[in-house]
């Protein structure tokens, strides 16, 4: 197994919610960003990926815990790691990472579920060969 691919990020005022922290939905919209980061550096063009060509890759399942709050100016660090779980489906689980006080400290944790489907019959399809080989390699 490969090591994770490894995305860095400011905490901004608009992922927080009135209290301030980073709003819980929020967490997977920064760990999609980290996927889109990870699909980008290995060579896999964004602008066709997520086109429509017959082929879709939804969300199936998500789950987070977290951990620690993340504020407006923390620095972050999103590890990810996809696994296979069949040909036509893949993991992505994620750790946020901050600094506290010098030391690093998950924040949260994330796993999300994606599958290959048609994107009119949404019957199951195998993984394309480029995002087989981005699952694979790590």
């Amino acid at each position: 197994m490969g090591r994770p691919f490894t995305y860095s990020r400011t905490i901004h005022f608009p992922d927080t919610d009135a209290a301030g922290v980073v709003f819980f939905a929020r967490y997977l919209s920064i760990v999609h960003e980290a996927y889109e980061e990870s699909l980008a550096a290995a060579g896999l063009p964004l602008a066709t990926f997520f086109a429509d060509h017959g082929v879709v890759v939804p969300i199936a399942k998500s789950e987070a815990s977290y951990l620690r709050p993340l504020l407006t100016g923390d620095r972050i660090e999103v590890e990810l790691t996809p696994t296979r779980l069949s040909e036509h489906s893949f993991a992505l689980e994620a750790t946020l990472w901050k600094q506290i006080s010098g030391t690093r400290k998950r924040a949260a944790v994330t796993r999300t579920e994606h599958v290959c489907i048609h994107s009119t019959t949404r019957e199951r399809l195998a993984l394309p060969d480029a995002l087989a080989t981005w699952v694979d390699a790590s």
